[in-house]
Order: structure tokens, then C-alpha cells, then sequence
């Protein structure tokens, strides 16, 4: 999961299936700063290629980034100071320091094996948050909005590249398993790979439950992020409700049932 082959043409092939991540990352800052406007600092969970990081390094003086997958934080390293990012697991990382925004975007919690891995890292994020800082995190869909069995297929030429891609997503147990097979040619010749991801299909209850249980005011932003939506959290007693955001940010892909 998250290998080299993948990590090489992940931007390309993610922009060409619709993402923008500029816009995702523009709308979360839009929600930080309704609720934090003076926010100068923010870490990025599962912050991959460092795309998202990019667009917030615009906008926040500091900003860091941790992952777990080396080959993503590789192609992230290429683009961001030295120090930016760094290789960590969520469910145990301490940074030594706190932020005034906390995200997780791209349903990298959903990545986690159960809800009791979702309550650690769950806890290290509001480890690292400051008084009256904002927390973000983007989940994957809940099982009313996920379609099951959904097939995607994809042809993208971009620089000198030609990539397909064919994948099928099935509900396994409460786990979403999407299966991929990639075809990647260049000028070096063409390689064949297989990817499998697996994201828990909590409930959003289930994301009520973690974030009461962790200390935490939630609320629920429906219809952004393809549909799968965001969650907006702060410790309780530190922030009034904010007012309505003015954008939104979705995918290509948006109500397919399909992320990766």
C-alpha cells in the first residue's frame, strides 16, 4: 500500500481524476479561521505527497507533516523545506509542540484498523493542538453512502506518462476493500502493479462517540470532500459556534463511493 510505482504518479493520476487540492485545502483554512482567525500554525495527519500541505504553507506561517508511507513523504520532501515533513505513525506521534489547526484530510483515518487505533490517534491530535485550536478531519463514507461493488477505470496521459487504472470496491465485514490494477508507461518501458486499500466504514455515531470520548466538540459539515463530508471539532468550552462556509470543495468522483 502506498508503494513507489504508486507514490511516482499519484498527483498526476488524482488531478486528472478531479482532485483539487488547492480548493480542499482553501476550504479547510476557510473553516479555521471562521472558528480560530488568528491561526498561524497547522499540522497535516496523513499528509501524503504534502499536495494540501503545499497550498497551506500559503496561508500558515508554520506548517508540518507526518506520514506513515516513505515513499509518499519522498515525493512531499520534494516540494516543501527541509524539516516540513516527517515519518510518523498518528496513533503515537509527539511533535513536542502544538498547532492552532489540526487536519486529516484524504480519509487517512479510515486507514486505521479499528475504532480503538482511531481513539489514539484521536487523542495525539488533540495532544497537539493548542487552546482554541481547530481540528479537521475528513472520514470515509458512511455505510449509508457507500455503494458497493463500484468500478472506476481511468486512462490519463500527462508528461511523458500514459497510466490506466481499473479498480472495484466491496464491503468486507465493515471494511471498505478497494482493489486496483495499474498500468504505467513511459519512455522506460511499461510497468504493471496492484494496490489494495482498506478503510473502516464507520458510522458517523461511531465519529460522535470518539470525538465525545476524546473531549472534543464535533459538528458535521455534509456535502463537501465528494460527499463523504468533514468533521469540525474543538475542546469543549473553548469556541462559539462559527457562522456558515461560503465554498466548497468536492471531486470528480463525487457519490461514487470510491476514493483511492
Amino acid at each position: 500500500m502506498f508503494g513507489e510505482d504508486l507514490a511516482e504518479v499519484y498527483d498526476m493520476v488524482y488531478r486528472a481524476r478531479g482532485q483539487d487540492f488547492d480548493k480542499e485545502a482553501a476550504l479547510v483554512t476557510e473553516i479555521v479561521r471562521s472558528r480560530r482567525p488568528d491561526a498561524r500554525s497547522l499540522l497535516d495527519v496523513g499528509c501524503g505527497t504534502g499536495e494540501h500541505l503545499v497550498a497551506f504553507a500559503r496561508s500558515f506561517p508554520s506548517v508540518t507533516g507526518i506520514d506513515l508511507a516513505a515513499p509518499m513523504l519522498a515525493v512531499a520532501e520534494r516540494k516543501l523545506p527541509p524539516g516540513t515533513v516527517r515519518r510518523a505513525d498518528m496513533r503515537d506521534v509527539d511533535l513536542g509542540r502544538t498547532y492552532d489547526a489540526v487536519v486529516s484530510l484524504s480519509t487517512a483515518v479510515a486507514y486505521l484498523p479499528s475504532l480503538a487505533d482511531f481513539r489514539a490517534a484521536l487523542a495525539r491530535m488533540v495532544a497537539h493542538l493548542a487552546p482554541a485550536g481547530v481540528l479537521v478531519i475528513e472520514p470515509w463514507y458512511f455505510p449509508e453512502n457507500y455503494l458497493d461493488g463500484y468500478v472506476a477505470g481511468d486512462l490519463i496521459r500527462h508528461d511523458g506518462y500514459t497510466v490506466s487504472r481499473v479498480s472495484h470496491s466491496r464491503e468486507q465485514d465493515g471494511v471498505t476493500v478497494i482493489e486496483s490494477h495499474w498500468a504505467v508507461a513511459n519512455r522506460d518501458g511499461i510497468r504493471h502493479f496492484t494496490e489494495t486499500h482498506l478503510f473502516q466504514l464507520w458510522t458517523r455515531e461511531q465519529y460522535a462517540s470518539e470525538f465525545a470520548h476524546a473531549g472534543l466538540a464535533a459538528e458535521y459539515l455534509s456535502g463537501v470532500q465528494a460527499g463523504r463530508g468533514l468533521f469540525v471539532a474543538h475542546r469543549r468550552g473553548e469556541h462559539a459556534a462559527a457562522g456558515p462556509v461560503g465554498h466548497a470543495a468536492g471531486r470528480a468522483d463525487a457519490g461514487t463511493g470510491e476514493r483511492r
